[in-house]
């Protein structure tokens, strides 16, 4: 059932590690929707969990979360479990706000886009670098050719350190390693900001522990290009447990024949970027911290449930980037032995 206009949504959250109380937090504060019930196999998870959302009641599964008929369903499970998540909670009618990756592969995010289309109801996927200051500075100058004509980006994301859970590293359940957790937001920056051009080419790499990866193994290195229709060439680097003498190194550059514009992390932090605008060997700000961006993508999508929360024909890039992503990890794992 669709929301009537104005009306608070009516919330589940499933999976209450620190990313989902994070984006709890944030819309807690805010005080957008209500929060019905929670859900988690970690009972100190849930425990931390009521202290944000008090009234809100705890479901031992998502099947007894969705009995409380929430409005929308926010999920942060393990990656194994987005997929068949997002489609129950859509198939009950609800609207569903996913971390990435949506699913472990192109073909699962099909079938989940599908089935939000079917339903008619709002997805949304914790993209969340879209919504920085600094790319809200910079997209428009991309989109709007005030670059001239883009004809290279590229994209870094090293991290000095690598997740601490073991489903990570089980390609069965995460669907790879550094690609579809950290290469997957820079990707959805660059084709986002381009208009979701055409991938004409790709070309990749991907390492395990210093060595070429094993097709059921999870890349923990990882560079790849892609080349588009019209000739722009994205260079993709990104890596976990990386000694790059910082905690983290994450960076959009955007080179165009009139100018350039740059997404950079502040002193290897996560959380704290500057964008700049290049012109020759000037660089002239666009944004700088700080900038409270860590719940933005949630925020978003509860006003646009608010508002109604049916499908939105945007969700299906969801599968353009998947596709892109399983092109990545087609094209840089190779089996023993073979050049």
């Amino acid at each position: 059932m669709l929301l009537s206009l104005g009306t608070r949504p009516r919330l589940a959250f499933v999976g209450l590690g620190w990313i989902g109380r994070a984006r709890m937090k944030a819309l807690a504060e805010e005080g957008l929707a209500e929060i019905v019930t929670l859900t988690d196999p970690d009972a100190s998870a849930v425990a931390a969990a009521l202290d944000l959302a008090p009234d809100a009641r705890p479901a031992a599964t998502l099947r007894e979360a969705l009995d409380e008929a929430p409005d929308g369903v926010v999920i942060a499970t393990p990656s194994a479990l987005h997929a068949a998540e997002t489609i129950q909670a859509l198939s009950a009618g609800c609207a569903v706000f996913c971390q990435k990756p949506l699913g472990r592969s192109a073909a699962e995010v099909r079938e989940v886009v599908a089935a939000a289309e079917a339903a008619d109801r709002l997805l949304g996927v914790d993209l969340s670098y879209r919504l920085t200051a600094a790319m809200q500075a910079i997209r428009p100058l991309v989109a709007n050719g005030d670059l001239g004509r883009i004809y290279a980006v590229d994209l870094t994301f090293h991290n000095a350190y690598g997740p601490d859970k073991p489903w990570f590293y089980d390609r069965a359940l995460s669907g790879g390693g550094c690609v579809p957790d950290l290469g997957v937001h820079l990707v959805d920056l660059a084709l986002w900001s381009l208009g979701w051009p055409e991938i004409e080419a790709v070309e990749a790499h991907l390492l395990a522990g210093g060595r070429p990866a094993r097709p059921d193994e999870v890349e923990d290195y990882a560079v790849a290009t892609l080349r588009t229709a019209s000739g722009c060439v994205i260079r993709l680097a990104c890596s976990w447990k990386l000694q790059a003498g910082r905690d983290a190194v994450i960076e959009a550059r955007f080179h165009g024949t009139e100018g350039g514009a740059a997404l950079a992390n502040i002193g290897g932090s996560f959380h704290d970027f500057a964008a700049h605008r290049h012109r020759g060997t000037r660089a002239e700000p666009l944004a700088a911290p700080p900038d409270d961006w860590g719940g933005r993508a949630l925020l978003d999508w509860t006003h646009r449930l608010a508002a109604g929360g049916r499908f939105d024909p945007e969700a299906r890039h969801l599968v353009i980037l998947h596709e892109v992503l399983d092109r990545i990890h087609a094209a840089g794992t190779r089996m023993p032995g073979t050049g």
